[in-house]
């Protein structure tokens, strides 16, 4: 069974940086079209971002500040978070798919999850 595992997530104050990890030992990323997902207390989840072949995809309250990408040699997709705001706080969550057609902002779309990492944005 593939499984994915997200890391990076910490404590930060607003204004700072993190990135976010996603990988698998089970399986090649490369073959995945992956997805970014968040939720915050209380709320519903909502998608942030995700990358295929040919695109890179970011939900409106992200754009310019975050930046999704692939290593395949560390067989890793990236989420990189900068300008932090107190509203990003939330556990986030990575997601893949088989190669479609391109990769989608529902979470319906994605078969495989992680289990989360807390990005917590306060003074």
């Amino acid at each position: 069974q593939v499984q994915f595992v997200e890391s990076g997530g910490d404590l930060v104050q607003p204004g700072g940086s993190l990135t976010l990890s996603c990988t698998t030992s089970s399986a090649n990323l490369d073959a995945y079209e992956v997805g970014w997902f968040r939720q915050a207390p209380g709320k519903a989840r909502e998608w942030v971002s995700c990358i295929d072949d040919a695109s890179l995809k970011y939900e409106d309250f992200v754009q310019r500040r975050f930046t999704i990408s692939r290593n395949s040699a560390e067989n890793t997709v990236h989420l990189q978070m900068n300008g932090l705001r107190p509203e990003d706080t939330a556990v986030y969550f990575c997601a893949a798919a088989q190669a479609t057609n391109g990769c989608s902002r529902y979470a319906r779309n994605y078969a495989i999850w992680g289990q989360g990492t807390q990005v917590t944005v306060s003074s």
